[in-house]
């Protein structure tokens, strides 16, 4: 039975995600034993247009990039969106909280009319989704794992419970305890803690929970004298293109209610 062709592709972006995947070792031979990987311009350059599963890395920030993504959703029977900059628009969505035409005339200042450009999108955004692997950059295990599930066929959500949950897993004394803020109260889990592990503080690149405990956050806040907006800036520095997805919601609802 053939194995499932699999190929890698970039947008908006540091590709560091893809060099996550690049450096994997010993694990990444493992990987080649269950698909054929035909497109990854980070490794090889022979290249293909044919593949079962895509994995994008990157946001969509011009027309280009809408037109090329939809290509590939056409050729491939699986998507999979990875790396905060795919999942949730990433930094390059900051963009979005400025007029566009501001923005261009920022960067290119006198060459800025030859240069296209929309809001940042993420792919889910632009094209239909299976799977998401957020993360800047990705958390290999998870990766891993979403592939799998991928070749299988079978779901695999992104956890909907705050990284605080696996925080206390590790033993991790609070940030807020020592004075640091911290968005893993507020942020979807699946990556182990791994920069609290590590020293750091959560940044929110994995996107924010569906439903965050906002009454018990605000007391969070209170009790250590935080104004809140420190936490909404933090989460905008991965999360602004999310108002895409709330506008689109709300524009459902009047719809629905005008019926």
């Amino acid at each position: 039975m053939a194995k499932p062709r699999i190929a890698f592709f970039d947008f908006a972006c540091c590709e560091g995600c893809q060099l996550q995947v690049a450096n994997l070792g010993e694990d990444l031979l493992e990987i080649l034993k269950i698909v054929d990987v035909v497109n990854f311009r980070e490794v090889m350059s022979e290249k293909s247009d044919d593949y079962d599963i895509a994995v994008i890395e990157g946001s969509i920030t011009d027309h280009h990039a809408v037109e090329r993504l939809k290509k590939i959703r056409q050729n491939a029977k699986t998507l999979i969106a990875y790396g905060s900059c795919a999942v949730t628009g990433g930094v390059n969505g900051m963009k979005n909280k400025f007029d566009l035409e501001e923005i261009k005339k920022y960067v290119y200042k006198d060459s800025a009319k030859y240069f296209d450009t929309i809001k940042t999108h993420a792919v889910h955004q632009v094209v239909k989704v299976e799977y998401f692997v957020p993360g800047c950059p990705v958390y290999i295990p998870e990766f891993i794992k979403v592939l799998k599930a991928a070749v299988l066929g079978v779901p695999c959500p992104v956890p909907d419970y705050s990284v605080c949950v696996e925080c206390r897993l590790n033993e991790n004394v609070c940030l807020y305890e020592k004075g640091i803020v911290c968005l893993g109260p507020v942020t979807r889990a699946g990556c182990n803690s791994w920069c609290i592990n590590n020293g750091n503080t959560c940044y929110g690149c994995r996107g924010m929970v569906s439903n965050p405990a906002e009454n018990a956050a605000k007391e969070v806040l209170k009790k250590y004298n935080i104004p809140l907006e420190w936490i909404e800036n933090k989460m905008d520095m991965y999360n602004k293109a999310r108002e895409l997805d709330i506008a689109k919601q709300q524009e459902g609802k009047v719809s629905r209610e005008k019926k």
